[in-house]
């Protein structure tokens, strides 16, 4: 690649099989476009939201092993998005309860991460983990 050119993102996408999706469509959906992710790609067993060149999917596939993630066993554990300001992570993890998100860690909220790293910890109704991280 020319050095001209800014290299590509390196994160292309990312699906997570989920085991009902309308209930993923509910809670990530909500979490999605609060942060500024448009409805891209919808059919019968998916759908997706894209900000910027970097999209996520949910998807109940027919080929589903198992009906709950384990976010401790060998895989994910969580992905972690930019929330934002202080200010604009502190309303998502005011509102993200109502959306079917639990706060994780709250006795170390929002410095679970560590002293340096605002951040809100949160997991929803099939165990998937979201990593909010505040801008400095």
């Amino acid at each position: 690649m020319p050095a001209s050119e800014p290299a590509p993102e390196l994160l292309h996408h990312v699906e997570l099989w989920v085991p009902d999706l309308a209930r993923a469509e509910w809670s990530w959906g909500w979490l999605l476009e609060s942060l500024g992710a448009e409805r891209f790609q919808t059919w019968e067993h998916g759908r997706s939201w894209r900000r910027g060149g970097v999209y996520v999917v949910l998807e109940q596939s027919p080929a589903l092993t198992s009906d709950r993630h384990d976010r401790r066993s060998p895989g994910l554990n969580h992905l972690a998005l930019r929330a934002g300001s202080a200010v604009e992570l502190d309303a998502l993890v005011t509102e993200a309860p109502a959306h079917g998100w639990e706060l994780l860690f709250p006795d170390r909220h929002p410095f679970a991460g560590g002293p340096e790293h605002r951040a809100a910890y949160l997991a929803d109704a099939d165990g998937y983990e979201v990593e909010l991280v505040a801008a400095h």
